[in-house]
């Protein structure tokens, strides 16, 4: 086999790690190594002890390099893209106190609209973050820990995103990255550093966060002797500062400065995402306007309830989860997490609108559409928070780009396509995050942007193209209108 140069890009998600062996000249994925991590929790409740991430990491990078074939002295670099929001309160020695808080967990509710209100309402937040405190929002699980385990926050030596903890294990070096940084709600997006009003307010120590990196691309340092031992890699190769998953996600479809700006893509996955890369910063009370990798924005709306819900409801039905019809009659708005867009972090999931004759595979269609529906909804918000006009002829022609899990399914895929009637474009690149990662790595390895990078790396005749299909506005309507009606009464209060 001819000598290759290869950097390892590493997704670190909500259930798994993925970490792709990929060449840095040509963008090939050789391998991707998996390793699974666990989430416990009930009632609005989910953690994850970090050192499962550090050693589903090291898992994920032994397979990934025995499926390539190749030595881990080909490695010259690596990125880790971690799920967002999630808090990790560290000791001085850098171990966990407890277990990480999910950017899923919802018992932050309460604290998030304190915080709202403390700062002086929704205008007051994004013009300051971008981002309306909701529960998934770091800063609210910093004053939850503050008010429920208090011996933890008090003990804390350090404060991190999932993504930091693990970058800091690589490198010994605390670092994040606008992208991340811009989801905790105590980094400016107006002014590119920490808020000290914020942290005021948080009762944080700035000294307990990272330095922020300039990009996700920036070299923050080497990989240790203690971690190259841990993954079988090279002491002293390049470690970037990495980013966040969606962030990631962008940088791999080359969404940003050096690529496309003001082009949407929607991610199907445990949470349904849409976002794209804008030189607009975005200030809007419906979106969460994020930092993106490479100094632009990132614009994005993200629901807590997708494919995990509709399988959900599937295997209640004992159906398989492509055995599914048009809804009908039925809608089903399934909320079985609460949900974050729109900000209903109480709601249950909703079904009505039954008939005698309303079949099980309508019933499962019927969630299919609710979950679209509701990651749709925000597409429009995010199009106006780039500039443009989502009911204009040339902005509804924009292809949207679909990925995650769900994009390998045809009923997603038909659903998006129908409730959207917009053109969609499935990318010939898998593990986007991981892709979007190992162009971080190789831009801290060798220089470059990695958003022109991963641009380069693409192949657009591995991508599939679907041409628009009439929008099904009966459908779209019917749903909207029982969301407007139950969101009152029936969503937005516990049980």
């Amino acid at each position: 086999m001819p000598s290759r140069t290869v950097v390892i890009g590493v997704d670190s998600s909500t259930q798994s790690t993925k970490a792709a062996v990929v060449d840095a000249a040509t963008g090939e994925q050789l391998a991707v190594g998996r390793a699974p991590h666990v989430v416990t929790g009930e009632n609005g409740a989910r953690e994850s002890d970090p050192e499962v991430w550090w050693r589903a990491l090291g898992d994920a990078v032994a397979a990934g390099l025995k499926e390539s074939g190749l030595p881990g002295r080909a490695v010259t670099g690596i990125a880790v893209a971690g799920q967002q929001h999630g808090l990790v309160v560290l000791d001085r020695a850098g171990r966990p106190l407890r277990p990480a808080l999910l950017w899923n967990d919802t018992r932050s509710a309460p604290q998030a609209a304190q915080l709202t209100a403390a700062l002086g309402g929704p205008g007051a937040w994004t013009a300051r973050t971008g981002s309306v405190p909701v529960a998934s929002i770091t800063a609210g699980k910093w004053r939850w820990l503050r008010e429920h385990d208090a011996a933890s926050a008090d003990a804390a030596a350090a404060v991190r995103l999932p993504h930091d903890f693990l970058t800091e294990r690589l490198s010994g070096v605390a670092a994040t990255d606008p992208g991340d940084a811009s989801g905790t709600g105590w980094y400016s997006t107006a002014t590119g550093s920490y808020d000290p009003a914020l942290l005021d307010l948080l009762g944080l120590d700035a000294a307990l966060l990272p330095t922020v990196a300039p990009t996700g691309a920036a070299r923050i340092g080497s990989l240790t002797e203690a971690a190259a031992d841990a993954l079988g890699l090279e002491a002293g190769i390049a470690v970037a500062a990495g980013t966040g998953d969606n962030m990631s996600a962008a940088v791999g479809l080359g969404l940003g400065g050096a690529g496309l700006l003001d082009h949407p893509a929607l991610s199907l996955g445990t949470s349904g995402t849409v976002f794209a890369a804008s030189r607009a910063r975005p200030a809007s009370a419906a979106l969460s306007g994020f930092a993106a990798a490479d100094g632009t924005y990132l614009p994005l709306a993200c629901t807590l309830n997708c494919t995990l819900a509709v399988d959900r409801i599937a295997a209640l039905l004992g159906l398989h989860r492509e055995d599914a019809a048009a809804g009908g009659d039925a809608v089903l708005l399934p909320y079985l997490d609460g949900e974050r867009t729109p900000d209903l972090p109480d709601a249950a999931g909703l079904l009505t609108g039954l008939r005698h004759d309303t079949t099980p595979q309508q019933l499962l269609g019927a969630a299919y559409e609710g979950a679209v529906f509701t990651v749709l909804r925000a597409l429009d918000e995010l199009l106006r928070a780039c500039g443009l006009d989502p009911d204009a002829p040339e902005v509804a022609a924009r292809p949207l780009r679909l990925i995650g899990g769900g994009a390998r399914g045809r009923l997603w895929v038909e659903t998006v396509r129908r409730l959207s009637g917009r053109p969609l474009v499935l990318p010939g690149s898998v593990e986007l995050v991981a892709l979007g990662a190992a162009a971080l790595a190789a831009s801290a390895a060798g220089g470059g942007d990695p958003v022109a990078l991963a641009s380069s790396w693409a192949d657009a005749s591995t991508d599939r193209q679907f041409d628009p299909v009439e929008r099904d506005m009966e459908t779209w309507q019917r749903i909207g209108s029982v969301l407007e009606r139950a969101a009152e009464p029936l969503l937005s209060s516990a049980p």
